[in-house]
């Protein structure tokens, strides 16, 4: 079962759950009741109340908050003379009493506010010993699950008879954590969430930046390799505690999920399925193997297999584009049929024909992505070039040289081909790489993943390129700043700007394709209609596809405007106008301008000339590409030099816009940044560069060591 899959399951059926909140959680650093914290978790637990849910609280915090108003009675009435005394602790119970009766007392004011009642349930390790007890405690619950209260049950610390924590046979509790997993077993819950002060268990201490979020705790890899820091100051259980506590309950048949109290709505995301905090689950071993593979770990593996692909010859990277090549030729028809499959699935469950168009895998399709693949592998060696050489003084040169970014993250929807020519560039440009492809594409890209890996060498490893099978594995990858040195996200506008906003990591690529064809007065008439056709037509799903045709007005009383527009109806194309033009072609305005159709439709609006043109693209557009239709050099000039987008095309179909097409061999992609890489980034956007320097034992000595020449050396070709 994949990790998306568990989560539905199991919260799929839940009626009743018990939620246990920590102390940390119910109080502050000062000891005293965190109000707002707390007043979230009490209204989550009020909807879900009226939701239908039965919902069971169990709370700390009773002895934390009573030792903190002990400590100030006890100021209040200490003279000045009996402060210089050394002051004894309190004792324990005395604090549980009198704090009991202040956290019952917010329960009940908060709730009530809520319109919900909640009643307190005191017990201790004891009451459980006896079976009426037992059957007694269930009866009563069942009556006030049926009247809609909320149960609030705490271990009485004030009359137990207990020394000191233990658990045995009999699974009597020995903190709150243990009693709400025993309350869970006995009370029949569907589901158990423990609250923290940390978003789960992690693999080490949470303020590690090495340590990582377990997301399912599986007993036979975890309970030999987490190591516990010191219990909770705040209260007896910490993380060790907790831990007992949820595999006790789990593997008795309670789903148990270790999350943040500190988060506003983590208890209803877990209820929504979303993958939160730490899961315990009986069944855990078989969602995931024993011994897996952590996103840091995907990122290193690939770091290093980077750096031994970067110390091959450049024949030898040459040699594995050709392998990778043919042996994407050779596995054609069963990488069809897994395309087919996803198709298929994609079609029945509804998705737009957009995505589903960029799905496709279309005829010949593999023998072109084999051809893009060669032409890379004939390219001149990226690695390693003279860029410029620099003579510092004399017998000390210093050389400015290409080399690999490092390791890249790609996140990508719908187009399993992109793949393919992602991988080939990364390869090509010495660079690791971690995929992240759409689930509609599941199956495309994992035989297209295994057909390129098994091609690379047992001395470079297929961990060169790893593929991440899980979108909930994404914020860990996003977090990996000191592993990951590029993000590329290939997608909606909404997938960039969530990876932009989620991330230390430099992101390269475009949020829009709002591409612009400009016919303009002069106009070769046949011309304009082929260009503005294939801009639109072509693969109306590309990020490259015209999506707003402006017209010189002078175009609308000579025909060509109607000629143009038949044009596009006449292929199936849907127009929409923007106010100048709606009315004239009596076509519907357009809501927006800005808008990527991504289908067989556009926007058509009439220009005053071409700096109206060049004003609506820059007001508009989202400077990927844009087109000019003129046989008048000057306006092309002007068009050309204005419009600041990454691609500006005269007399030539926006579609062009591709690496392949531009002779890169492939992209990663379409880059409307303004650093570093812009337009079609192919093996040269994934470059950096280094300096490297040889000398002959000089040294600075203040700058007294050497005459600085600063003289530039010519730069040979390599052979």
């Amino acid at each position: 079962m994949a990790e998306t899959d568990r989560s539905r399951a199991f919260t799929k059926n839940v009626k009743r759950i018990v939620v246990k909140v920590g102390t940390a959680v119910v109080t502050g650093k000062d000891g005293r009741l965190a109000l707002g914290r707390l007043g979230a978790i009490c209204e989550q637990l009020a909807e879900l109340n009226s939701d239908g849910f039965e919902v069971i609280l169990v709370s700390s915090g009773a002895v934390g908050l009573g030792r903190q108003r002990l400590r100030y009675r006890q100021l209040v009435n200490s003279s000045f003379a009996d402060l210089q005394k050394p002051q004894n602790e309190l004792d324990g119970k005395a604090c549980a009493a009198v704090g009991q009766s202040s956290l019952m007392a917010y329960y009940e004011t908060m709730f009530d506010q809520l319109d919900v009642t909640v009643a307190q349930m005191l017990v201790t390790d004891k009451d459980f010993r006896d079976k009426d007890f037992r059957k007694q405690l269930s009866e009563t619950v069942k009556a006030m699950m049926k009247m809609r209260v909320i149960p609030v049950f705490n271990e009485n610390d004030a009359i137990s008879t207990r020394k000191a924590p233990y658990k045995d046979s009999t699974g009597i509790f020995w903190d709150n954590d243990s009693l709400a997993a025993l309350l869970s077993l006995e009370l029949k819950a569907d589901l158990l969430v423990l609250l923290s002060d940390v978003e789960g268990l992690y693999t080490g201490p949470p303020s590690d930046p090495n340590s990582t979020l377990i997301h399912t705790y599986i007993k036979e890899k975890h309970q030999e390799e987490i190591t516990f820091g010191e219990k909770s100051k705040l209260g007896r259980g910490g993380m060790t505690a907790k831990v007992k506590a949820a595999v006790s309950a789990a593997y008795g048949g309670i789903p148990v999920i270790i999350t943040s109290g500190f988060a506003a709505d983590n208890i209803a995301k877990v209820l929504n399925g979303l993958r939160v905090g730490t899961l315990f689950h009986q069944d855990a071993h078989l969602w995931a193997p024993v011994v897996d593979t952590t996103s840091r770990d995907m990122a290193v593996a690939a770091r290093e297999s980077s750096r031994k692909l970067q110390a091959l010859s450049s024949e030898e990277r040459k040699n594995i584009l050709l392998d990778i090549a043919n042996a994407l030729e050779a596995n054609e028809k069963i990488i069809k049929a897994e395309n087919d499959l996803d198709v298929a699935v994609a079609q029945q469950a509804g998705y737009e024909e957009s995505l589903v168009a960029r799905l496709v895998m279309k005829p010949g399709k593999i023998s072109s992505l084999a051809a893009s693949i060669r032409q890379l592998a004939e390219m001149e060696d990226p690695i390693g070039r003279v860029l410029a050489k620099t003579e510092i003084a004399d017998g000390l040169v210093l050389e400015k040289t290409s080399s690999p970014l490092g390791v890249l993250l790609i996140v990508f929807e719908s187009r399993p081909d992109a793949l393919v020519q992602i991988a080939s560039l990364a390869i090509r440009s010495g660079n690791g790489l971690l995929l992240k492809g759409g689930k509609e594409a599941r199956r495309s890209n994992a035989i297209l993943h295994k057909v390129i890996t098994d091609a690379i060498p047992k001395t470079v490893g297929g961990k060169l390129i790893g593929l991440v099978t899980s979108r909930d594995e994404i914020p860990d990858l996003l977090k990996l700043d000191d592993v990951i040195d590029l993000v590329i996200p290939r997608g909606s506008n909404k997938l960039v700007s969530q990876i932009k906003n989620s991330t230390k990591i430099p992101v390269l690529g475009h949020a829009d394709g709002i591409c612009h064809v400009y016919v303009d007065k002069s106009c070769n008439l046949d011309m304009a209609k082929r260009v503005v056709s294939d801009a639109k037509l072509d693969y109306p799903a590309a990020c490259n596809a015209m999506e707003t045709l402006l017209v010189h007005k002078d175009l609308e009383n000579n025909g060509v405007l109607n000629e143009l527009i038949h044009a596009l109806q006449a292929s199936g194309v849907t127009l929409y106008g923007g106010p100048r033009a709606s009315g004239k072609l009596n076509i519907p305005e357009t809501q927006s301008f800005h808008h990527e159709y991504s289908a067989k439709a556009c926007t058509v609006e009439i220009v005053e000339d071409v700096h109206g043109a060049v004003d609506h693209i820059h007001n508009h557009g989202s400077a990927h590409t844009d087109c000019i239709v003129t046989e008048d050099s000057e306006v092309a000039d002007i068009f050309l030099r204005q419009v600041d987008s990454a691609a500006v095309l005269h007399n030539a179909s926006t579609r062009f816009c591709d690496g392949f097409r531009f002779g890169l061999g492939a992209e990663v992609g379409i880059s409307t940044s303004r650093i570093h890489a812009r337009g079609p980034v192919g093996v040269e956007g994934l470059l950096t560069t280094r300096w490297i320097m040889r000398g002959e034992g000089q040294v600075v000595d203040g700058d007294k060591g050497v005459a600085y020449t600063h003289k530039d050396l010519p730069v040979l070709k390599r052979t």
